[in-house]
């Protein structure tokens, strides 16, 4: 569960980078705070800025529509938590894929597997993050690539796994990208392990897997 101390302490960091023009704020502001939504990164950090914006898009981050009902949201959990967590538990993972053109691979992210853009970061953009649902994923233009693709394609060599939660939506999932024209690098196959996964090649050849419960 978060800290509200570390949540104030989030919120007074975004307003220390936003004063101090740390233009990787910007985008990570316009994706959460509608006022913002249509402005360049030059006109957000020129704009007016104050804490209690900082403390609504950490809200927003966490679920929650404003400061207040995150820290009710909290209050209530908090009563409800018996003991305190024996160690730290990890609640997220955003791989990182190295890609050659973050234009590209933001159109076929989002056209063909059904994400969304989070955020595009730099003129010409070099990096970019997407999701879809859970799932976050970092994209990082570089001028090559630093996998050889037959040498990827024969070793298999995966850049990220994402998976559903049935049986069916595996299936769904599949036909859904089938249906976009999606490359598969592997179509939908039952493993001995019990499991069910197909796997999809991007623009730059990374071999991205989605699994599902075989049944």
């Amino acid at each position: 569960m978060p800290n509200l101390e570390n949540l104030k302490k989030q919120a007074k960091l975004i307003l220390r980078w936003h004063r101090e023009r740390h233009y990787p704020v910007a985008a990570q502001i316009r994706g959460h705070l509608p006022r913002f939504q249509n402005m360049p990164d030059s006109a957000i950090l020129a704009a007016s800025f104050k804490l209690s914006e900082a403390q609504e898009m950490v809200a927003r981050q966490q679920g929650f529509d404003s400061w207040q009902a995150m820290k009710t949201g909290l209050s209530t959990t908090s009563r409800k938590v018996k003991s305190s967590p024996s160690k730290a538990t990890i609640v997220c993972a955003e791989p990182q894929l190295l890609v050659t053109d973050i234009k590209r691979s933001c159109e076929f992210f989002c056209e063909k597997l059904g994400f969304s853009l989070v955020f595009s970061y730099g003129k010409p953009p070099y990096y970019a993050q997407v999701s879809r649902d859970a799932a976050r994923l970092n994209l990082r233009c570089v001028e090559r690539l630093v996998i050889e693709s037959t040498v990827r394609d024969r070793e298999e060599l995966l850049s990220v796994s994402m998976t559903v939660a049935t049986a069916d939506e595996i299936k769904l999932l599949f036909l859904e990208f089938q249906s976009a024209g999606v490359a598969f690098h592997q179509t939908l196959k039952k493993q001995p392990w019990g499991a069910k996964n197909f796997v999809v090649k991007d623009p730059d050849g990374n071999l991205l897997l989605f699994a599902g419960p075989a049944n």
